[in-house]
C-alpha cells in the first residue's frame, strides 16, 4: 500500500458553488457594461413629445374661456395631471385626447395652423 504525501485533504471545507445572482447589484461591472452596450445598440428612439406650440395654444384658449386645468380635464374625462403634461410639453401626443381638447377649447391642436379657432360644423 502506497501513500501519496503530495496530496492534501482539507476537512470541513465545501467546494466553491457557482453564485446565482438574485439582484442586478450582484452582477459584476463587466456584465453591466456589456448589457449597457447591448442596450445602446438596440436602443429605439423615444417617442416624440408634444410640440411647445400646442401647449401654448391650449393654455391661451383655456385662459380665454376662463377655465382652470381641472375644469378642462373634467370635461374631457382625463386627470388634471394629463392636461398639465400637455401644456408643459411633456406628454406623448394621443390623437384621442387632442381631439377632445380641440372640441372643448375650440382651437386646432393637430396638423397645420395650430392655435387657429375652429369653425362651426361643416354643412
Amino acid at each position: 500500500m502506497e501513500v501519496e504525501w503530495d496530496h492534501k485533504t482539507v476537512i470541513g471545507s465545501k467546494g466553491k458553488a457557482p453564485k446565482v445572482t438574485k439582484k442586478d447589484s450582484d452582477l459584476n461591472g463587466t456584465d453591466h457594461q456589456r448589457i449597457a452596450k447591448l442596450d445602446r445598440e438596440n436602443e429605439v428612439a423615444p417617442p416624440p413629445k408634444i410640440a411647445p406650440s400646442v401647449g401654448k395654444a391650449m393654455q391661451t384658449a383655456r385662459m380665454e374661456k376662463q377655465l382652470s386645468q381641472k375644469d378642462v380635464a373634467q370635461k374631457i374625462n382625463e386627470k388634471p395631471s394629463v392636461l398639465q403634461d400637455y401644456e408643459a410639453g411633456r406628454a406623448i401626443p394621443n390623437p384621442q385626447i387632442l381631439g377632445k381638447l380641440e372640441r372643448v377649447l375650440g382651437v386646432k391642436l393637430r396638423g397645420a395652423n395650430i392655435g387657429e379657432k375652429l369653425g362651426g360644423p361643416k354643412k
